[in-house]
């Protein structure tokens, strides 16, 4: 295998060494899953996108997102980190009229949409993603859910439902009462965690509450995972798009346009710019937008 060249982004952040790291490989058609799986783990991010070659001036893209455990079919800020990196190495560019781009990616399970957008004075381009029509999974029991992370049933906001929801990739929905409860939340037993989900209908639980870290924020969230994923997520694309799909459905937001933040106590704050289309009972669909910098690029070295 000749060299490949890859690139480390940090997403949802115009900062470096905030917001969620990935790693992006280009130029990936030869590598195969098994191979791509174990280089997955080697970067030990959260997810690691491997794109294939596409025509010069192509819009189209065929890209798969691994986490060091497993292929997933969708991945937010695997998104915003590979059309950075596809803008940083040259494979795409903004018209030069000012306009917005738009891109077909070709993931596991089909196509979605993405629309890039210049920066205003210098920042970096912003990248909407547009995930799929939502789908409202099972109801789950606050007394098998919450003892997982450590967690009371009044830690529950009163009256929420914990649910799966899946915007691409099935999240547990759990909100929370306040940030104290958010904040204590851990996961308490690792192993109970990976039994439930192996017989459930979740790749991973997403816990949140109303208000943000900031001011300039309407969420605030917390991403757990399993080993050998990495135990906590700073900023997760994905499941925001669920979460935006489960707050705006059960009425616990009233404009479908917001902020989502997350990652601030891990010291790699990030935000995601969330817009819903349609009514609260038949959402269109969920965009969630964000920049992405990058922190380091090189190249896979021969032989792997």
């Amino acid at each position: 295998m000749s060299q490949l060249p890859f690139l480390l982004i940090d997403a949802f952040t115009t900062e470096p060494l905030r917001g969620n790291p990935c790693a992006v490989v280009l130029d990936a058609d030869d590598l195969d899953p098994v191979l791509r799986q174990r280089l997955a783990r080697e970067f030990n991010q959260s997810e690691t996108a491997f794109v294939n070659r596409a025509a010069p001036g192509s819009t189209e893209f065929t890209v798969r997102f691994f986490t060091p455990a497993e292929e997933i079919p969708l991945a937010g800020h695997p998104t915003i980190a590979t059309i950075t990196a596809l803008l940083h190495a040259g494979r795409v560019a903004l018209p030069a009229s000012g306009g917005a781009l738009t891109l077909t990616l070709h993931l596991l399970h089909g196509p979605i949409r993405v629309d890039v957008l210049p920066g205003a004075a210098g920042a970096p381009a912003l990248v909407w993603m547009t995930q799929r029509q939502p789908i409202f999974g099972a109801m789950h029991a606050p007394e098998a859910v919450l003892p997982l992370f450590g967690l009371r049933h009044d830690d529950l906001l009163p009256g929420a439902p914990i649910q799966t929801v899946s915007t691409g990739t099935p999240q547990l929905m759990i909100l929370l009462r306040d940030h104290a409860a958010l904040r204590r939340a851990h996961v308490a037993d690792a192993a109970g965690l990976g039994r439930y989900r192996a017989t459930s209908d979740f790749f991973s639980p997403h816990l949140f509450c109303l208000g943000g870290a900031t001011p300039a924020g309407h969420t605030f969230a917390r991403h757990f995972g399993t080993p050998p994923d990495v135990s906590e997520d700073p900023v997760t694309g994905s499941a925001t798009g669920g979460m935006a799909a489960y707050l705006w459905h059960h009425g616990y937001i009233n404009s479908p346009e917001f902020i989502a933040e997350q990652g601030h106590d891990m010291d790699r704050a990030g935000a995601v710019q969330v817009r819903i289309s349609g009514p609260r009972e038949a959402i269109a669909a969920v965009q969630i937008g964000g920049t992405g910098v990058v922190v380091l690029e090189g190249g896979l070295r021969g032989g792997l």
